[in-house]
């Protein structure tokens, strides 16, 4: 796959978020590594502008839910329906049968709607009156969350949050990049529009290239010794056999993102805050960003 290629998709959705390249690149690990990412942020930080623009530029469908507190686990999933004029009970699928599945403020939902992603998720398909449907591949969430501490929400269990190989935060702009969205609303209408920069197809090929990223036996060891401090070390709840395996895949992505097919310990670190701090529960003071840093200055690289 050309380097090419993937150079003109980064540079393309950074159009779409302006001053947000990291932001962007560990969304593009994110699907590359196969997994579902989830976006913390207030309200108008650009978190569906992201999603839309990543549809469009990998040629995904692509299906935005509104998540309420009287939502139903069958307005996402599909309902099997009595057609009287047959005697069979067809099924019609939900919106959770595109490529692309936008789960707008999933913690404004119940917890029993929010269980209802959790097949899905992990398995790429559901199970509705015992029977099985496989859902679209490649197959993708991007859910969003508003801060817990805002009125309406239903705090995600771990269980779902762990589904997640990576939490982001968007954040506020900066001054140069807010100047040049502003200067700029006035040319949207002319703004040429998003193209397809890679085909669902070739989005698996790339895939499929992370996997075959190698890790040394040293960049290995780094990863454990990195989840056996978080677990020994920190007064809660440490990193999970999954999240070191959502570790590495991430760190792969990230590698074959900068032109490489090795794994080396500063891809692990680009992607451990996102990959680490909605996993760790931790009864110390130390929470989010300050505690997966401890951890990265208390653990060396191998060398």
């Amino acid at each position: 796959m050309s380097a090419t290629k993937l150079q003109s998709l980064l540079s393309q959705l950074e159009t779409v978020l302006l001053g947000k390249p990291e932001q962007i690149k560990l969304a593009l690990a994110c699907i590359l590594a196969k997994g579902h990412l989830l976006i913390e942020d207030l309200p108008g930080m650009g978190k569906t502008s992201l999603s839309q623009a990543l549809a469009t530029s990998l040629g995904m469908s692509y299906q935005r839910i509104q998540f309420t507190s009287d939502m139903l686990p069958a307005d996402i999933l599909g309902v099997s329906i009595y057609q009287q004029q047959n005697q069979v009970f067809e099924f019609h699928p939900g919106p959770i049968f595109n490529q692309m599945l936008l789960a707008d403020e999933i913690n404004r939902a119940s917890p029993k709607t929010q269980s209802a992603l959790l097949e899905a998720m992990a398995e790429r398909q559901i199970t509705i009156d015992g029977e099985t449907h496989t859902l679209p591949q490649p197959f993708f969430v991007i859910a969003t969350q508003n801060p817990i501490e805002q009125s309406g929400t239903f705090p995600l269990p771990e269980s779902q949050l762990d589904r997640f190989m990576m939490r982001i935060s968007i954040g506020y702009p900066d001054e140069h990049a807010e100047l040049a969205m502003l200067k700029g609303l006035h040319q949207r209408s002319d703004a040429p529009p998003l193209t397809q920069c890679l085909s669902p197809t070739e989005l698996m090929s790339l895939q499929h290239q992370v996997q075959k990223v190698s890790a040394s036996d040293a960049v290995l060891k780094y990863l454990i010794n990195l989840a056996q401090y978080s677990r020994q070390q920190i007064d809660g709840n440490g990193l999970s056999p999954r999240a070191s395996i959502a570790l590495l895949d991430s760190a792969k992505a990230w590698a074959l993102l900068n032109h490489r097919n090795y794994v080396v310990p500063e891809d692990i670190q680009a992607v451990f805050h996102c990959v680490a701090e909605h996993r760790i529960r931790t009864n110390s003071q130390l929470q989010g960003q300050a505690l997966s840093d401890q951890i990265l200055a208390s653990v060396n690289p191998i060398s």
